[in-house]
């Protein structure tokens, strides 16, 4: 009986330090291996010190996930864990304001964007720092995705820190964002929003 009760902790150890590697992707839609939470381990309370969790709710008020900010040599990499979604592709960006008044979300007002540039990675003067990209939520709602944002820090008084005065905010929109279409993609309605701040 001991034994198996010594065998049972391993086992579970083993299970979840094997994760299923995943893509992560730069904000310009470049690919590399990465090992990603899945959404029933990720719970991210152990974590390193250093990095941010913002909580992402939806337009009821509801808490659908969390996602994870960490500084990088070339950019702030964002690990999203999300359920409770609507299956398919959806836009995926950082906004302006610190502010996720439901249920439309509307207080973020625009993109993340301090080189006043065009919106999306396929206009020739785009994108905004805070474009990324889309997400594809499975149809059981649930999303787990690691992006790397190059255009932006959590170091405080850069430009394109996200520590703004009153903070930043992470969002998910209904529709995707197809890149090019201005001020946001065309991605529709904003059903997630989290608060970046310190």
């Amino acid at each position: 009986m001991l034994r198996k009760l010594l065998v049972l902790p391993i086992i579970s150890i083993t299970l979840i330090a094997c994760g299923n590697a995943d893509d992560v992707e730069d904000n310009q839609g470049k690919k590399e291996t990465h090992n990603e939470p899945s959404i029933e381990t990720a719970s991210m309370e152990d974590v390193n010190e250093k990095a941010l969790i913002v909580t992402l709710e939806d337009t009821k008020g509801e808490k659908v996930g969390k996602a994870k900010f960490e500084q990088r040599k070339k950019g702030v990499e964002i690990t999203l864990v999300a359920e409770n979604l609507p299956p398919g592709t959806h836009g995926f960006h950082i906004h302006e304001k610190g502010l996720c008044q439901a249920p439309t979300f509307g207080s973020a007002e625009g993109h993340f964007n301090p080189t006043k540039a065009n919106h999306g990675f396929n206009d020739p003067e785009g994108p905004h720092a805070g474009d990324l990209p889309n997400i594809e939520v499975d149809e059981d709602g649930k999303v787990s995705k690691t992006v790397l944002a190059e255009m932006v820090t959590l170091e405080e008084g850069q430009e394109h820190s996200l520590f703004q005065e009153g903070g930043t905010s992470l969002m998910i929109h209904e529709k995707a964002d197809d890149y090019q279409s201005q001020p946001s993609g065309d991605a529709g309605e904003r059903i997630a929003c989290g608060v970046i701040a310190e």
